[in-house]
């Protein structure tokens, strides 16, 4: 299949095309050569690609002949490829609104687009691929939104050829709500592979340390780069803004020193049956590690897996570190209590 690179924004006022994930790229035209049973929902690290891999997958989708639909509720922004201008005009109605109003307007505007499309327009293939969403509607109607996606694919209108539903989030407590369920299919992507990786680094203009110190500090995540970008290669400013937005206080230090000292030298610590769960569920919930790491097996992920270990990026067999750089933001935030 031969369709276009997208162009995302990797930093103010610069724009990269789309690098890598050849084999996401052959997952996503398997998706629409049979369309979805169970929405699939794609979980990962805090910028490890899920976006980016969406805005490529509206290409690959487009192309296989879907009006496809792309929203993202949080940034209250969407992408249409199709002739329902009625639909469109909604969208664009609905991004025009105040910002709370328009973010959960546009949730569920995902779920209406699906039926319009298939019942009023008769559409016979139809994507929608949302990011984010949970953040907006509230984890506590995480589980009911991807049941409501589901009924389209198994209660539509009327009969269609095929349905795409893909939903991308952050990895976290989401993740075990919706887990919990048959409602959907979950597959785990990671961060880039060092090749692709590279590839973007080289894309980087200017001066730049040596790939070999980012791909140690970044384990291949592309945002992390581009907060390293952003902050002129300065490490220190990006840990200082890590532990900031994750919040890791001294008081979260002092209550849980003895196990963060662990698990910084093997995130596997972690999983064992005497950690505290409320220690787990904070790292969790601060998105500073992901928990139960998938089968290695590459039929379960989105792209290719991850080592089965590797302790100088901080990924164990059953946990990891976001990053390395989230691991150095705990280990710094011990050393200032």
């Amino acid at each position: 299949m031969v369709y276009n690179k997208v162009k995302l924004v990797f930093a103010p006022e610069l724009e990269i095309e789309f690098i890598d994930r050849e084999k996401a790229l052959k997952q996503a035209e398997e998706l629409a050569a049979k369309g979805t049973r169970y929405p699939v929902v794609v979980f990962g690290s805090e910028g490890c690609g899920k976006t980016a891999w969406l805005k490529q997958a509206i290409e690959v989708l487009r192309e296989a002949g879907y009006d496809t639909i792309y929203i993202d509720p949080l940034h209250k922004a969407f992408i249409a490829y199709s002739n329902a201008k009625d639909i469109i005009k909604k969208l664009e109605k609905a991004t025009a609104e105040a910002i709370d109003v328009a973010k959960v307007k546009l949730a569920t505007m995902a779920i209406d687009a699906v039926k319009e499309l298939i019942g009023v327009w008769k559409k016979e293939k139809v994507a929608v691929l949302v990011d984010e969403v949970f953040q907006v509607i509230g984890l506590d109607k995480a589980e009911i939104y991807v049941k409501s996606l589901l009924n389209l694919i198994e209660y539509p209108p009327r009969s269609y050829e095929r349905m795409v539903i893909i939903v991308a989030t952050n990895e976290g407590v989401t993740r075990r709500k919706i887990g919990r369920h048959r409602w959907a299919s979950l597959r785990p992507m990671w961060n880039m592979s060092r090749k692709g990786f590279e590839e973007l680094y080289e894309k980087i203009p200017g001066p730049k340390p040596e790939f070999e110190d980012i791909w140690r500090l970044t384990g291949g995540n592309p945002d992390m780069l581009s907060k390293l970008y952003q902050a002129e290669w300065n490490v220190n400013r990006v840990i200082t803004e890590l532990i900031n937005s994750k919040e890791i206080t001294s008081s979260f230090i002092e209550k849980w020193k003895n196990w963060l000292d662990e698990a910084i030298k093997d995130p596997d610590i972690l999983w064992r049956a005497n950690v505290p769960d409320e220690l787990v569920r904070e790292l969790i919930t601060k998105n500073l590690i992901v928990y139960n790491m998938y089968d290695r097996d590459p039929w379960f992920w989105i792209d290719e897996p991850p080592l089965e270990k590797d302790l100088d990026l901080g990924i164990g067999k059953h946990i990891a570190w976001q990053t390395p750089l989230h691991r150095e933001a705990v280990k710094r935030a011990i050393t200032q209590r």
